[in-house]
């Protein structure tokens, strides 16, 4: 049944405003940030989740189309330099009707879809134009630990072709004056124990494209249910993080940022509160 009533409530969001621990190019300076919004829900169950309040267990407020458009609008005269969407994937139909609002209504900042990376190519196929850049994760390069970790079947396969149609939507990432204005950024969050994963995913990324923008994270922390999986129950080692790090720039592949060890104190959002990248209250 088509949805065309704009007035009926569609979707959930959790949180609302600019927000600073993106990428450099993604957010600007200290008075500018990435507007980001952040959905409630996800396709994928991801045991270590540090979103698990919104992507599993349900925080979020009821919005439609109309009302979304506005708050890209509000952002966008806030100074943000993007409208962020983190988590898109189960609400595309509405966030696409939103951002054609939007668009309609002057906005002209880029769009980011911050996506897990597991999603159908037909539904990227529906976003090509309105999307300017591309974020996913790209967390397996083994199925096994996919479903182990995650709960879903043919993930390789299923986000290799999403990240590659991404990639021929809008090309290597392109920056202007030090902000993002189009194009990919892969994620890979490291999971401790786990060097030949991170290795394979690095390989298929090299095999894909070697000038592509890669962001290579340590931040992985047992939070959620990881406690019931002794392998990855603590956060990623000094030597597993540069192990990974020279096997990447070896590949030849030498766009994009890390995190070192040290960077990653409190990457972890409570989204009870009003804002949930401040530091967390007790």
């Amino acid at each position: 049944m088509a949805r065309k009533n704009t007035g009926w409530i569609s979707m959930k969001i959790a949180w609302i405003g600019k927000h600073f621990g993106e990428e450099p190019p993604l957010v600007g300076s200290e008075k500018q940030g990435a507007g980001a919004i952040f959905f409630s829900g996800c396709n994928l169950r991801c045991v270590f989740c540090q979103n698990y309040q919104i992507s599993q267990n349900g925080l979020g407020e009821e919005f439609n189309p109309e009302k979304l458009s506005k708050e890209m609008l509000r952002l966008e005269k806030d100074g943000a330099v993007n409208i962020d969407l983190v988590s898109p994937t189960i609400w595309w139909r509405e966030i696409r009707e939103a951002i054609g609002m939007a668009k309609k209504s002057g906005l002209r900042i880029p769009i980011i879809w911050n996506s897990n990376g597991f999603e159908l190519v037909d539904i990227l196929r529906s976003m090509e134009g309105l999307v300017d850049i591309y974020l996913p994760d790209f967390k397996y390069s083994d199925d096994g630990l996919a479903y182990r970790y995650s709960g879903v079947k043919k993930y390789v396969e299923t986000t290799k072709s999403a990240v590659e149609e991404m990639r021929r939507q809008v090309g290597n990432l392109r920056i202007e004056n030090g902000l993002a204005q189009k194009g990919l950024i892969v994620r890979y969050l490291i999971l401790p124990g786990h060097l030949d994963n991170s290795f394979k995913v690095l390989e298929i990324l090299s095999a894909m494209d070697k000038n592509v923008h890669i962001s290579l994270m340590n931040q992985f922390y047992p939070t959620h249910l990881a406690k019931n999986f002794p392998e990855i129950n603590r956060g990623v080692r000094a030597g597993e993080y540069e192990k990974i790090r020279d096997f990447m720039l070896n590949l030849g592949l030498v766009n994009g940022w890390g995190q070192e060890i040290g960077e990653n104190s409190n990457f972890l959002p409570d989204f009870s509160q009003k804002n949930p990248f401040l530091p967390q209250k007790g």
